[in-house]
């Protein structure tokens, strides 16, 4: 929340005070609010570099995808997290948002069924023992 602050020459201003929710707080009850559907979250860490956590969701239908994102993007702003890097806004049947510490998936269902991104990313498959045949097993 802003707070009005007093500089010396009496002027007003407006400071964005820092949220003391972490990123997924911020992202998983956004979603919420904005009421996804089938929101999972996947520990990235350990896995990939890319980011700590992966957040997958779904709307109804592109309109809805489309305002889940915008809605989460000016969140996490003003939560304090800055300006996150979103991708797929223009067709709204999958959009991403890279949040920096975490990446979050916003699908349409037939878009998210079709890519199934859940199973490739909770597979437990590491690279040092990886086998086409573990990937066909899953």
């Amino acid at each position: 929340m802003p707070s009005n602050n007093i500089s010396e020459n009496g002027v007003s201003s407006a400071i964005e005070q820092p949220s003391t929710n972490t990123l997924l707080e911020v992202i998983i009850t956004s979603l919420e609010d904005n009421k996804a559907e089938e929101i999972i979250t996947i520990d990235l860490k350990g896995k990939t570099s890319i980011a700590d956590s992966m957040i997958i969701a779904s709307g109804r239908s592109t309109r809805q995808v489309a305002a889940i994102a915008d809605h989460l993007a000016v969140n996490i702003k003003n939560a304090g997290y800055g300006h996150s890097k979103i991708e797929g806004l223009e067709k709204s049947d999958w959009v991403l948002i890279d949040a920096g510490d975490a990446i979050i998936h916003i699908f349409r269902p037939e878009v998210r069924s079709f890519y199934n991104l859940e199973k490739m990313w909770t597979m437990e498959i590491r690279p040092d023992n990886f086998t086409p045949d573990q990937l066909l097993k899953s």
